[in-house]
């Protein structure tokens, strides 16, 4: 490993360790805060941009989701080559760029360019955060530290409606993406005096930058089918073509991964049981999680009639349960295995989900139905979701933890599109209270389907695998 350092403050060990998680900790929550505060605002943008579709908005949260997926490992690599530091600096100023052509958007198109602009400076922040964030801690505490970057990617995630529905109902949606900027400067002040530049000599050969673009059309191309296969017709011309131009492009993307001397993908980490049933599980749970974010808000607005704020504020309680029980859960996975903490917090979140399927009804009952499935979820996402992005690098070699866990966000983002898109087909268009019920109620039950087959997939996972290793 080279280092490079520039003069930081005098700090002791201990202090500068705790400043570098707060500023990757900021970037991981900048980044995977858009993942979910954009849902929030959907019912404005809706009557911000009447012409446009449902499944057309769904862009400016799929398109997102689909280029910050794509690019994260290739991002990854290109940070342990040129330097982390600078990668987390360069991602960081192109995210603000986005966030602020968000802001300004006249029209939906625009807006889903910003958000594209978004999605390649969260790819370059993420995975070069997780790389200085490692660097600063001994192997003793990488687990609980990387399960607490996890927990705050996941609060970001969770919090984002509450704090988009302020923003809505103070000013606009418009400042769900000026919010970015302030942020984004906080960090640029603070990250330049305590950041310590790294990479890895081994990084030699240039990122397969051909093969991101491949991939990031094959997922386009399936999200394109599954969104607008019910209006455009399963079996229609345009429908098919998408669906085969995704499994051709994907075909030539893991070519390119197999023969690519640095590739999008390396199939070789696959090798590894723990980090391949890792991902598999991230995938269908971010399939289920993210539906779910998303239609609970939509629940509440449209069904229960709340107000952008009221109901911002009725999901506000699962990410105060992800905040406090996402550390324990990281402490808990290093002594009794990954294995036991991810099948705990599988069962919850299906649990709370199957609540909400058989409980909640056309009529607002939220203190006796509403709140106890929102905690029994959020204590499910707590114990799942960072100790899945523990679990996913627990096995590689210290070198590749970065690439690992740039796979790991990989799988979380493509899980997310995919499930937003499956969301629109679920909820589909209705006229009627008792039918959107319906859909809502048929949302909840396959989410927590998703949620099951993640536990499933987690059984395969090692028992016990702690950071420490660099076999």
């Amino acid at each position: 490993m080279k280092l490079t350092s520039r003069k930081t403050k005098n700090l002791g060990h201990e202090g500068k360790s705790t400043a570098i998680f707060v500023v990757t900790a900021l970037g991981a929550y900048m980044a995977s805060l858009d993942l979910s505060i954009v849902n929030v605002a959907f019912p404005s943008l809706e009557r911000s941009f009447p012409h446009d579709a449902t499944s057309t908005l769904a862009w400016v949260i799929t398109g997102y989701s689909v280029v910050f997926g794509s690019l994260l490992v290739v991002a990854g690599r290109t940070a342990d080559r040129l330097g982390r530091r600078k990668v987390f600096f360069w991602g960081l100023a192109v995210f603000c760029g986005g966030s602020a052509v968000c802001g300004l958007a006249p029209s939906v198109a625009i807006l889903i360019v910003g958000r594209v602009i978004e999605g390649v400076g969260a790819a370059a922040m993420l995975p070069s955060s997780l790389g200085l964030l490692l660097g600063a801690f001994n192997a003793e505490r990488r687990s609980q530290m990387v399960a607490l970057w996890g927990g705050i990617g996941a609060l970001a995630v969770a919090t984002g409606p509450s704090l988009g529905a302020s923003l809505i109902s103070i000013a606009s949606w418009h400042w769900i993406f000026y919010v970015n900027v302030p942020l984004g400067l906080v960090a640029w002040l603070f990250g330049r005096s305590v950041l310590v530049e790294s990479k890895t000599d081994s990084e030699k050969a240039t990122p397969d930058y051909l093969g991101a673009v491949l991939v990031a059309l094959a997922l386009a191309g399936i999200v394109l089918g599954i969104s607008q296969g019910p209006t455009w017709g399963w079996t229609s011309a345009s429908i098919i073509s998408s669906f085969a131009t995704s499994i051709v492009l994907g075909v030539v993307f893991l070519f390119r991964s197999a023969h690519h001397e640095s590739p999008v993908l390396d199939l070789n980490l696959f090798s590894q049981r723990s980090f391949t049933f890792a991902n598999a599980a991230t995938l269908l749970y971010a399939m289920g999680f993210f539906a779910m974010l998303l239609g609970n808000i939509l629940f509440l607005t449209s069904v229960w009639h709340y107000s952008i704020l009221s109901a911002g504020l009725a999901v506000t309680p699962s990410p105060l349960v992800v905040a406090a029980v996402s550390g324990p859960a990281g402490r808990l996975a290093s002594r009794i295995g990954f294995r036991r903490v991810l099948t705990i917090g599988s069962i919850l979140f299906a649990g709370g989900l199957a609540w909400y399927a058989l409980l909640i009804g056309l009529h607002p009952e939220y203190l006796a139905l509403w709140l106890p499935a929102t905690i029994i979820t959020g204590l499910g996402i707590g114990f799942t979701f960072p100790v899945l992005s523990a679990a996913a690098v627990s096995s590689l070699p210290k070198e590749r933890f970065a690439v690992g866990s740039a796979v790991n966000q990989t799988a979380r983002q493509i899980g997310g599109a995919f499930g937003i898109a499956l969301m629109v087909v679920i909820l589909g268009s209705t006229h009627s209270s008792v039918a959107a019920l319906i859909n809502f109620h048929n949302l909840w039950w396959y989410a927590a389907s998703m949620a099951a087959m993640s536990g499933l997939a987690s059984q395969l996972i090692r028992t016990h695998a702690p950071l420490d290793t660099a076999n």
